[in-house]
């Protein structure tokens, strides 16, 4: 399986980047921008992906999402993947409380937020999506923790 970086590496994707006000919306916190009353004619302002041979994305609404709907299916995968070494991290845990360590949490999603500028990714999002990945990973690890039975504590009975 290719993962994103690598899809994006064949294609040679470059993201243009921003500036002005625009380019505050990569940092956390975000700015204060009053919300615009703009009626605007579509597709407005300049292309913001560009292609290693010069060409842009996109021709039409459509045409993003099907790029968006490529992305979504591989996240899917890696957080397939993700999770399975969420679940294999549970079994070098002792005790549910070993489950959940905020310190730990906190490191990884501080982490991303950290590392989200040098991929051209707001920061806002790397840490939102974090957040929710960390949370959410933190219940499926504790489900796993707690749903598992020792078969030597329950040798010679039956499983009804």
């Amino acid at each position: 399986m290719l993962g994103p970086l690598v899809i994006v590496q064949i294609i040679g994707l470059v993201v243009a980047s921003s500036s002005g006000l625009s380019n505050k919306c990569y940092y956390d916190p975000l700015p204060s921008i009053p919300p615009s009353t703009d009626n605007r004619t579509i597709p407005w302002g300049k292309p913001t992906i560009q292609y290693a041979n010069g060409t842009t994305c996109c021709s039409s609404l459509d045409q993003v999402r099907e790029q968006l709907n490529t992305i979504d299916a591989q996240l899917l995968q890696l957080l397939s993947t993700r999770a399975s070494y969420v679940r294999e991290a549970t079994r070098y845990k002792a005790t549910i409380a070993d489950v959940n360590v905020p310190s730990r949490n906190q490191e990884v999603i501080q982490g991303a937020v950290d590392a989200a500028p040098s991929v051209h990714l707001p920061q806002i999002v790397a840490k939102k999506v974090y957040e929710g990945m960390i949370n959410s990973s933190v219940l499926f690890e504790e489900c796993i923790f707690n749903a598992y039975v020792d078969p030597k504590d329950h040798a010679g009975k039956c499983d009804d």
